[in-house]
């Protein structure tokens, strides 16, 4: 658990995107006046300036922290170009390895481009570690006295995201030497909603009002992370819905767009493009990023696109095919066209299509939630992330869900980053919010004739009835439960180590742990003092739910002594 963050002079959060990272910060005595990097700078043809900088690690050849963001992009790009690039290995949004990986593991790997596989937990720390390193520069830039140990960190991780991911992240910030008592993890759409509070007069009414229910998306790169929430009295927010969404990011749109690249050029082209000449491949990338924003269902002109000398060139070598003819045999007609040599001039309905898959997947679910009997009230949505600074995201949400108000703040790929630093300054303006799964534990209860089969009883040694493998539930599926929620169980230990497997399962009301849908979560590992006799050592188990975290602690009776337990979540 974080510490308290009124005891620290500022705030910093990281935001760890799928695509793009980037911090931010705010003092103490002045916590709206919330700072991020001016600018990154990407080198390229594109000479992209960026307020966030792609989430990339570059390793030597030793497997060494090299460089992050557009430096290892560029720096690989570079020495590709020589041919020395060997040995060197660029790692590229290798966050959506945590998204609904079930068997998330401290031996996870992600790949490189090149296909090579490394432990995932290294380069997420060393990602965290740099975005650290950086940050303290920039605070040492603008004022002197601030200790490290006076700064409370913030990272921000998807709502949807499993127990065992977020678990990983602590790992991986525990591995970039970052002391966990001053790190509170918030969720995406949660740090959204709380900067909305900070908007414009027009955004801050809308959302005003005791009482107010509203939707907040971030479409990030990667996900669509979805939350709702509750205005209540004093201007907290309470959650009322479980969090919700997908894999429906910005990524998928230039996964869709490479395949037509593919296409055009020549699969072989393509790949020998990423390989050989990695300076225009991501030239070429950048490029759609900004286009992505820019692309609008008004837009009637065809979309130009920059074709480099050398993409042509490797079409032209790997298909025996001079470009304007191969496009002419595609079949693609006057909807794909080359213009002046370097531009591909490409007809919006094409475009468009590149969009369409993950949109309709988020539409659609964004139109049944709001069928929801409990989420009638809700009448305003709010859009932030990357992607959801894209035009025809916008256009697409307000024409299927028209009855609704959409809200896109300004710089809305930031909101997430601003809206965690307030968070870290005030973590309980969120007061509540909505249990995913049902959480217990695995224990022998007494026997009960109306709730247990007959077949399970035994006869235990304290001559009781008593049934193996119960669900002891301690919190609900979709209970609303308040951040200060806990739970505690009085536990007479059998053993001077115990070990109290923790269950989870989306069904309300399970009655025994091996029951279809119920999953081992992790075990809590209990060393008892083995100088007490057994029968002395009751202790008080505390589950503290309704944080961004589960939480729990002990407390021995007979010495008062308490402790936080681990409870292991990754394989």
């Amino acid at each position: 658990m974080a510490g308290k963050t009124q005891s620290h002079l500022l705030v910093a959060a990281f935001d760890f995107g799928t695509t793009y990272s980037g911090y931010a910060f705010s003092f103490q005595n002045d916590p709206l006046k919330v700072q991020t990097n001016g600018t990154w700078y990407s080198g390229g043809a594109g000479n992209l300036i960026s307020l966030k900088t792609p989430t990339s690690v570059l390793l030597n050849p030793d497997g060494e922290f090299d460089s992050f963001g557009f430096q290892a992009e560029d720096r690989y790009a570079n020495k590709a170009e020589d041919d020395k690039q060997h040995g060197w290995r660029l790692f590229r949004r290798f966050k959506m390895v945590l998204h609904n990986n079930k068997e998330l593991s401290r031996t996870t790997t992600v790949e490189d481009i090149e296909g090579n596989s490394h432990q995932a937990l290294s380069i997420f720390s060393m990602a965290i570690k740099f975005l650290q390193t950086h940050l303290l520069q920039a605070v040492a830039n603008q004022t002197v006295g601030v200790l490290e140990k006076e700064i409370s960190y913030v990272i921000t991780v998807p709502a949807i995201w499993d127990d065992n991911a977020k678990e990983f992240m602590r790992k991986a910030v525990k591995e970039a030497g970052l002391d966990e008592t001053r790190v509170t993890l918030a969720l995406e759409p949660e740090a959204a909603s709380i900067w909305c509070e900070t908007l414009d007069v027009d955004t801050r009414d809308a959302l005003a009002g005791t009482g107010t229910q509203y939707m907040v998306i971030d479409l990030g790169g990667g996900t669509a992370d979805i939350s709702i929430q509750e205005k209540e009295q004093g201007g907290t927010l309470k959650e009322i819905h479980q969090p919700s969404g997908g894999p429906w990011g910005g990524i998928y749109v230039d996964t869709n767009y490479l395949k037509f690249l593919e296409h055009i050029f020549g699969e072989k082209a393509i790949t020998a493009l990423k390989t050989e000449e990695m300076a225009d491949y991501f030239d070429v990338i950048r490029e759609l990023e900004t286009k992505k924003r820019t692309f609008s269902k008004q837009t009637k002109e065809k979309f130009t696109f920059k074709i480099s000398a050398t993409t042509r060139k490797l079409s032209e070598k790997f298909t025996g095919q001079n470009l304007e003819q191969r496009i002419g045999n595609l079949g693609y007609g006057d909807s794909v066209i080359v213009k002046c040599g370097d531009k591909l001039r490409v007809e919006p309905d094409i475009v468009r299509s590149w969009f369409d898959g993950p949109i309709n997947n988020l539409v659609d679910h964004v139109k049944n939630l709001l069928k929801e009997p409990k989420l009638r009230a809700v009448q305003t949505v709010v859009l932030v992330g990357g992607f959801g600074e894209s035009t025809y995201v916008q256009e697409r949400l307000r024409a299927e869900i028209h009855d609704k108000r959409l809200i896109v703040p300004a710089e809305a790929g930031l909101a997430v980053l601003k809206g965690a630093v307030r968070f870290g300054h005030n973590p309980t303006i969120i007061t509540s919010r909505v249990m995913k799964y049902t959480y217990g534990a695995d224990v022998n209860m007494i026997y009960d004739e109306k709730i247990h089969s007959k077949d399970k009883k035994y006869f235990a040694k304290d001559e009781k009835w008593r049934v193996h493998e119960c669900f002891d539930v301690f919190v609900r599926v979709n209970e609303d439960v308040p951040i200060d929620h806990q739970i505690t169980n009085e536990y007479t230990p059998s053993g001077y180590r115990s070990s109290t497997p923790i269950y989870r399962t989306t069904a309300e009301n399970p009655v025994y742990v091996t029951e279809p849908g119920c999953e081992l979560l992790g075990e809590l590992v209990l060393e008892l003092p083995r100088e007490i006799p057994l029968s002395e050592l009751i202790s008080d188990t505390t589950f503290m739910f309704g944080g961004t975290e589960l939480v729990v602690k002990d407390r021995l009776r007979k010495t008062g002594e308490e402790q936080i337990l681990k409870l292991n979540c990754l394989k």
